[in-house]
């Protein structure tokens, strides 16, 4: 649990950015309730210091100097879900759970969207929510035995050509399974199945199935199809040593590694979980309907009414 001492003020992590408009105006309007409501709003020493000219800084905390992630009750992310994303990264490790408010376009990740924003508030305050852990990925990639890479992921773990395409094996604990040429692999969770591996022809899988997916991106192959693992496998992508030029690893669109010819990437399930506060009860079906605004009635207009 998140240690929070009897006696000691609130404190909440606030994690936004001052690329548009509308964030600064939700985390000005944050920021206050917070404020009012006798909590101490933490910030990452950077978004301090952009939202300076927008903000009194000097009565909210930096992470880190005056506040420790220990210290922190709950993150509330203002942002898509690249913000979210960033948040994780900041939380890596911790008990602290994260509540999104999507100010972006499809937010899956996000639990509540911008209008909702008074109402999140006050019932953060109250604690009102519960907590969802989420699997993570750990992923290493080497090359002649030379450790080059030692991260995670939240949604999911690509290579990638720079070029031309790759030339890659792709295995399952330790074997073999198939090799093409391709654009490139994705490794991701069952989060990040609605992310890059949604757009690469993957399957979606709800939150709660312990798995992890690989999905090839335009593999020249009768074999292209993505695998669904269980979460004790360890899979790999082996950029062959005969391809030409290197390849690139990304973490959740964050965190680039290059891959020269020759390297593995291998990926397993972290033990390190990623902890999503909770404020709805409606099931991962409504939020994928109305995520992706998908048609629920039929040609003869059967259909359900979708909760909120």
């Amino acid at each position: 649990m998140t240690a929070v001492h009897e006696g000691e003020p609130r404190r909440f992590l606030i994690v936004s950015h001052t690329h548009r408009e509308e964030a600064i105006a939700a985390t000005i309007a944050a920021v206050s309730a917070l404020q009012n409501a006798g909590v101490v709003p933490v910030f990452v020493a950077e978004d301090r210091d952009e939202f300076a000219p927008h903000l009194d800084v000097s009565r909210i905390g930096v992470l880190g100097t005056d506040a420790a992630i220990a210290d922190l009750e709950v993150a509330i992310v203002l942002g898509g879900d690249g913000t979210i994303l960033r948040a994780a990264e900041v939380l890596r490790g911790s008990a602290c759970p994260i509540v999104g408010v999507n100010l972006g376009h499809v937010g899956f990740l996000a639990e509540m969207e911008s209008f909702d924003l008074a109402s999140t508030i006050h019932r953060v305050l109250r604690r009102d929510y519960t907590v969802e852990e989420r699997l993570t990925l750990e992923v290493s990639a080497s090359c002649d035995g030379e450790m080059i890479a030692d991260t995670w992921a939240l949604n999911e773990a690509s290579v990638e050509k720079r070029r031309r395409m790759l030339e890659v094996e792709i295995g399952v604990d330790g074997l073999p399974v198939s090799s093409f040429a391709c654009d490139g692999m994705v490794v991701a969770t069952p989060t990040g199945s609605t992310a890059y591996a949604f757009s690469a022809g993957g399957p979606v899988v709800w939150p709660g199935v312990q798995a992890m997916l690989m999905v090839p991106i335009a593999a020249h192959a009768l074999f292209n199809r993505p695998l669904v693992t269980g979460t004790d496998s360890e899979l790999s992508v082996r950029i062959l040593p005969e391809n030409i030029g290197p390849g690139v690893l990304w973490c959740d669109g964050r965190r680039r590694t290059e891959l020269p010819a020759g390297s593995i990437v291998r990926v397993r399930r972290s033990p390190l979980s990623v902890r999503l506060a909770r404020l709805s009860a409606a099931p991962f079906s409504d939020r994928l309907v109305r995520k992706f605004h998908l048609p629920v009635s039929g040609w003869r207009g059967n259909g359900r009414e979708v909760r909120a």
